[in-house]
């Protein structure tokens, strides 16, 4: 499939080839399995000589396509579409992990991926090292002789904290690591993490790719070289992600960028709004101007992405008030949507961390996440500021 010059137009124009019916959209192919026309077709396409679909599990031409789109965004050769965001994560960590292998992750994760980090890999005999994302020499230090992994995702979740991609490739490289990247929150509109030397990019395709709370879908993409080991594994496991999801998903990313423009505009002038309250503490939005890593965002992301933290002053029964307040925003730990969510991390999507790895990672019972939608901006903070008002 030809790649074009602009992200916009990838987006849209790769299809798969049409069908003898000619249609302008592509179909949705509801087949489990597809035939041969010789003996032959069917030994070669099995010995992986040619690149045939067999199985819907292994492959079907609605995922291919979303793939393939994803493949051009993320400037990378090859990739595979997953049920879930977080069989994904899981995917790009056990193809290429054995037992006594090591992991250097930023501390800031989000919680599932965590729990297979403390609770899983661990029974395999995997072992990890947390490092603050941000503390270049940190990562450094945490690299073994066994050390096979880096692991980042950037911007973090729930903390909005940034790893700088670049430094992280170079030293992935120096050591012979693979540097797998989550890259959920900025997209790849926002943030290609290839091009800094990340060997896997990860997206939980629910989050913005879908863009509209539809859909559960995953993706892994990088080298072929890669690549191969984790569609090696998914064959057997069966990650699969449906033919129907595969279809909305592959549609939703030819919005992807006029989304994310309104996304991050809104979340711009809502962080800019925010961080003049006095009922507020902190608020962190990487395009911020007294954002921390201010420059380093800027290097390393198109805008400022669609989350919002910031943290309410008073005790964490005022965070209850002003949610329970909330009259239009929604409530829910899902993100990335059209309609505005709210999130209150330390007791939702990060409850399952002790005490300590709250603080260490800056999650506090006043924090607030937002992913702003694309509402009209006055409506969101009209009721923000409303809720805020009826928690005093």
């Amino acid at each position: 499939m030809k790649k074009h010059k602009h992200f916009e137009t990838d987006a849209i124009r790769t299809q798969v080839i049409r069908s003898a019916q000619n249609e302008h959209s592509v179909p949705i192919f509801a087949t489990s399995s597809f035939v041969f026309n010789t003996f032959e077709e069917a030994r070669a396409a099995f010995a992986e000589e040619t690149d045939a679909n067999i199985y819907s599990r292994y492959s079907n031409p609605n995922t291919d396509e979303f793939v393939a789109k994803l493949c051009k965004m993320e400037n990378t050769e090859d990739g595979l579409a997953t049920s879930t965001g977080m069989s994904a994560i899981f995917l790009a960590l056990t193809s290429h992990l054995r037992a006594g292998d090591h992991i250097v992750a930023s501390r800031s994760v989000f919680g599932s991926t965590h729990q297979i980090f403390i609770n899983i890999l661990p029974r395999w005999g995997i072992t990890h090292t947390y490092v603050d994302i941000n503390k270049n020499d940190e990562w450094e230090k945490a690299i073994m002789p066994q050390t096979r992994l880096l692991f980042a995702e950037t911007p973090s979740n729930p903390g909005l904290d940034l790893c700088d991609l670049e430094f992280i490739g170079k030293l992935a490289k120096k050591n012979n690591c693979l540097f797998v990247v989550d890259n959920c929150f900025a997209t790849p509109y926002l943030q290609n993490p290839a091009n800094f030397g990340a060997n896997l990019i990860c997206h939980s395709a629910t989050k913005f790719i879908d863009g509209q709370g539809r859909v559960l879908g995953g993706a892994i993409l990088g080298p072929k070289s890669t690549i191969k080991d984790v569609r090696a594994m998914a064959r057997q496991i069966g990650p699969s992600l449906s033919p129907f999801d595969a279809w909305i998903l592959s549609k939703s990313l030819e919005t992807l960028a006029v989304r994310m423009e309104r996304h991050c505009e809104n979340a711009l002038i809502l962080a800019q709004y925010l961080d003049k309250s006095k009922d507020i503490e902190v608020v962190k939005y990487p395009f911020l101007p007294s954002y921390p890593q201010l420059s380093l965002a800027k290097k390393q992301m198109k805008l400022g992405g669609a989350l919002v933290t910031f943290d309410l002053k008073g005790d964490s029964k005022r965070c209850s008030k002003f949610m329970d307040n909330l009259e239009m925003l929604s409530l829910t730990s899902n993100l990335g949507d059209t309609r505005t969510t709210v999130t209150h991390p330390a007791s939702t999507t990060h409850s399952k961390l002790s005490p300590e790895e709250k603080k260490a990672v800056g999650i506090t019972g006043n924090l607030i996440r937002i992913s702003v939608g694309l509402e009209h901006i006055d409506d969101i903070i009209s009721d923000i500021e409303q809720a805020i008002a009826k928690s005093k």
